[in-house]
């Protein structure tokens, strides 16, 4: 059971090494789930082979949930409602129109384009 989503910002500051994040999912009762839309952006960054595993192995570690067509309804709507008046990206819209069918919180550093999208109690500020 998917009880929260981790954007692509949360799992860069674990392979980063960065220490609130860390601490963060360490004390997580339940792994967060992982789009792959977020996924993709992750294994897009890796910089090469050695970072590619690295980032694998954390991603790993958090259950991957894909988009139904549903969401893909959802964001292709949001794009054309909100891109030219709020600067959403396609990425956004997709990593958080599974955040609004599950109904459950998404973990992200992006609060300014998530709010818009999902309003004021979905997007978390993890750390």
């Amino acid at each position: 059971m998917i009880t929260g989503l981790a954007d692509t910002t949360v799992v860069l500051h674990i392979f980063r090494k960065y220490a609130p994040a860390r601490e963060w999912l360490d004390n997580q009762a339940m792994l967060p789930g992982f789009t792959s839309i977020s996924w993709l952006e992750v294994m897009y960054g890796a910089p090469g082979k050695v970072a590619q595993a690295q980032s694998k192995a954390i991603l790993s570690r958090f259950e991957l949930v894909h988009l139904t067509q549903a969401d893909q309804e959802w964001a292709m709507q949001q794009i054309e409602q909100l891109r030219l008046s709020h600067g959403v990206s396609i990425n956004d819209c997709l990593i958080a129109s599974v955040a609004h069918r599950l109904q459950v919180p998404l973990y992200t550093h992006n609060l300014k384009h998530m709010r818009v999208l999902l309003g004021d109690t979905l997007p978390q500020k993890p750390y």
